[in-house]
Formats: C-alpha cells, structure tokens, sequence
C-alpha cells in the first residue's frame, strides 16, 4: 500500500483536502487520525463534512466523545478519545459501536484505542505533522492504490 503525504500550508488548505476526501469518501470507512494537539485534525474534519455535503458547523467532541453530522451524502460519526485514557474508559465509551458505520467514522486521537495490533480491518490511519506555524503535514497509506 503505497504511503501519500500532502503538505498543507494553511488551516483552509487542510479544510480543503478534508473536503476532497469527504467527495470521495465511502459508507463504512473509518478514519484513524493521529498527531498533536493543534496539528490540524479537526480543521480537516471540517473540511471532511462539508465535502459529504454536511451542513452543520463541525467541531471537536473533546468534551462529548461523539458529534453525529446528518443531512449530507453520508452520516459522519466524529469521535475524539483525547480524554480517555484507559482501554477499559475506551471499551465503556462505546467505540466498537463506531467501527463499522452506516456513514463514515473518523476517529481523532486514535491510537489510545489501537495499537498495531489491535486496529480493525480496513481502518485508515491519517497522521498530522506540525511543520510550521500554519505548516502541516498529513501522511496516509493509500488503500486504493
């Protein structure tokens, strides 16, 4: 599976690549985004939404674990693990329910949930890269190469 890594050099550059996968975007997939606190991970949700034709204003579930988005292309699912810390908080919080969706999952923060090991089939691991002030770097293996 060949590895893609895009640059983008502003936070509307990162909205808009999450658009293209939004317009390209399939039921069931499920999103595993990886990378620092700033790093731009929810910006390309948004950008994600509005490609799926979403017309709510999308914005981290820090706080709620999970934000459903309707009245698009497909239903989003915008899971945020950055406060759970345990597999055992994981495994209570109902993340398996979001794993084969009927719309699209992504799932900030992913790797408190799984390790190598532990990933589910077909997942698709996006990690984001602080390059710079407004600088990102967003690497991803491509499934469909």
């Amino acid at each position: 599976m060949p590895t893609v890594t895009l640059i983008s050099h502003s936070p509307a550059e990162t909205e808009l690549l999450g658009a293209e996968w939004g317009r390209a975007a399939r039921q069931g997939q499920v999103l595993a985004l990886n990378g620092d606190l700033g790093a731009g991970k929810t910006q390309w949700v948004r950008g994600l939404a509005r490609g799926l034709g979403i017309p709510a204003r999308v914005h981290s579930p820090t706080f709620t674990l999970v934000n459903e988005y309707g009245g698009g292309r497909l239903q989003l699912f915008h899971l945020d693990l950055y406060r759970l810390e345990t597999p055992g908080q994981i495994l209570s919080a109902g993340v398996e329910d979001y794993l084969t969706p009927e719309g699209v999952t992504v799932i900030e923060w992913a790797e408190r949930a799984f390790g190598p090991a532990s990933s589910p089939p077909g997942l698709i691991t996006v990690r984001f890269e602080i390059i710079s002030d407004t600088g990102r770097k967003i690497i991803y293996d491509n499934p469909g190469a």
